[in-house]
C-alpha cells in the first residue's frame, strides 16, 4: 500500500487539483486540527468539499490526526483516539488511492512526518509531495561493507 502526503502550502485551487491529478490520487484526508484557511480560501474544510467530489476526489476530514496538542505530538501518538484515527485512515487507503494534506508546504516541518512514520512503522509506503514533479523519502541509512567503498 502507498500513502502520498501533501501541503496545500500556498498553492492555487488549480495547481492542488492538477498535483492530485497527476498523482491519481482518490481520496484526500485532511490532518489539519482546524481545516481551515484566511489567505486561501479554497483550502477551507466547506470548499474542499465541494471542489474535490467535483473532481472525483473524496474528502475526509480527520481532525484526530491534527496537530497542535498539549503534548508533544509524539506523546500525542500514543493514545488510543491517534491510533483509532490512524485506524480509520488506514481504512480509507486500502479501498482508495490516499493523499494526507496539511497546511505545511515541507513534511520535515509538519506533523505529516509523525504520521508517515507511524504508517510506515505498519509496513506503508508514504511519499510526501513536495512539488508537482518532485517527491521527498526520508533517506534510510545503509550500512555498506568496506568492500562496496572500495569497488566504488
Amino acid at each position: 500500500m502507498l500513502i502520498y502526503t501533501l501541503g496545500t502550502s500556498n498553492r492555487t485551487e488549480e495547481e492542488f487539483l492538477e498535483i492530485l491529478k497527476l498523482y491519481k490520487i482518490e481520496a484526500v484526508i485532511d490532518v489539519r486540527r482546524w481545516a481551515t484557511s484566511q489567505r486561501f480560501p479554497h483550502f477551507k474544510k466547506e470548499n474542499l468539499m465541494k471542489i474535490l467530489p467535483e473532481n472525483s476526489i473524496s474528502y475526509y476530514h480527520l481532525e484526530e490526526l491534527g496537530g497542535y496538542r498539549i503534548e508533544s505530538y509524539e506523546n500525542y501518538m500514543k493514545t488510543s483516539v491517534f491510533k483509532n484515527a490512524l485506524g480509520k485512515l488506514i481504512k480509507i487507503a486500502e479501498r482508495q488511492l490516499t493523499c494526507i494534506i496539511c497546511a505545511e508546504k515541507f513534511p520535515w516541518r509538519c506533523h505529516r512526518r509523525f504520521i508517515a512514520k507511524a504508517l510506515e512503522e505498519r509496513g506503508i509506503e508514504v511519499l510526501h509531495i513536495i512539488e508537482k514533479n518532485k517527491i521527498w523519502k526520508p533517506k534510510i541509512a545503509l550500512f555498506l561493507p568496506e568492500s562496496w567503498h572500495k569497488e566504488n
